[in-house]
């Protein structure tokens, strides 16, 4: 009988794959997405906040703080390999509100997760800048008094939120680093030079790079000094893209040419009906 591996055992994985070399970390949104993300191969997982939205029928970041929790130990219960949490912006302003949900965060058994420089407000896109520190400073500080072996991720949303200012994204990120973060996210990067950029600025910390049809191959952006890649809330769009394309061909069109190529009830039966003999051995 095969021993699942513990969550101890899943942190010490996670924070070492940020130590050489570069992985794709890939975002499912439920169960039987993460489980056959898993079956290809891939060494962690990372939840996507939107995707988990759009499979609830919300819009992304509306959820609730619980919805939230439960939902990240629900695939870290399910999967054998590290999870990072998208935690959003630690669902609280304050320093101390992102310390107390960074400790009920790591409950859940997650082997790292991310916060978010930006209020849920569309009225100020980011936080300043002294109070996006203090709040990186007590996710940390929380994290090191559940044990430390969590990795932490810090977001500096600038170019997600409509402040494309390369600028202020390094300046943050170098704070982050300072004060404690163990990887540096800016989602939206695009070019060759703001990711040498970003790695450069932050060496030797890890830097996770959202990947999207900008002509990189996982080759590529491991040359540039990347160590994670991540995929945001794509592979969920990508789903959720030819169920819209489909459905509304049959809704305008009567036509049912998007089921072709499927793949068969039989084949994901065989492969869930393996799949849970090996979780269960």
């Amino acid at each position: 009988m095969s021993v699942r591996p513990s969550v101890a055992d899943k942190r010490k994985a996670f924070r070492k794959l940020h130590e050489a070399g570069c992985f794709v970390i890939p975002n499912p949104w439920n169960v039987g997405t993460a489980r056959y993300l898993q079956s290809l191969g891939f060494k962690a997982l990372a939840t996507t906040s939107s995707g988990h939205a759009f499979s609830l029928g919300y819009p992304d970041g509306a959820q609730s703080r619980d919805v939230v929790l439960a939902h990240y130990r629900e695939i870290v219960e399910a999967t054998d390999v590290p999870v990072n949490a998208d935690f959003e912006n630690g669902f609280a302003d304050d320093p101390d509100g992102v310390a107390a949900n960074v400790t009920r965060c790591i409950a859940t058994g997650v082997a790292g997760l991310s916060i978010e420089d930006s209020p849920k407000d569309d009225a100020t896109p980011l936080y300043d800048f002294d109070t996006a520190v203090a709040r990186v400073k007590a996710a940390r500080a929380a994290i090191d008094r559940a044990g430390g072996d969590v990795v932490f991720t810090a977001r500096a949303e600038n170019f997600l939120r409509g402040v494309a200012d390369l600028d202020d994204v390094i300046r943050r990120l170098k704070a982050y680093k300072d004060a404690g973060a163990d990887c540096l996210y800016a989602p939206g990067l695009r070019t060759c030079e703001q990711i040498e950029t970003v790695v450069k600025a932050v060496a030797p910390r890890a830097v996770n790079f959202l990947a999207g049809p900008f002509g990189f191959t996982v080759s590529d952006i491991a040359a540039m000094g990347v160590r994670r890649i991540s995929v945001g809330g794509s592979l969920a769009r990508v789903a959720m893209n030819a169920f819209i394309r489909t459905a509304t061909e049959i809704a305008k069109e009567g036509k049912f040419d998007g089921f072709a190529g499927l793949v068969s009830n039989a084949e994901l039966n065989k492969f869930f009906s393996d799949d849970r003999m090996k979780l269960s051995s």
